[in-house]
């Protein structure tokens, strides 16, 4: 699995599984496609947070190939 806490590893258009702030304790995940990434660092341990294609923004959990 690639790991969703590198910046280096999400793309504009990649399809990924994030999680909002509001789910954070239920661990619900949202899929969808990469809009803008909203992280400037190189890596968060909590996973780098992006904007989904739909508006929603959440970080990184899971990228799907």
């Amino acid at each position: 699995m690639i790991d969703g806490r590198q910046r280096k590893n999400i793309t504009i258009g990649l399809f990924v599984e994030i999680i909002q702030k509001p789910h954070q304790r239920s661990g619900q995940l949202t899929g969808g496609n990469v809009a803008k990434l909203l992280t400037k660092s190189a890596n968060h341990p909590h996973g780098i947070k992006v904007q989904l294609e739909s508006g929603l923004v959440g970080r990184v959990k899971n990228i799907i190939e």
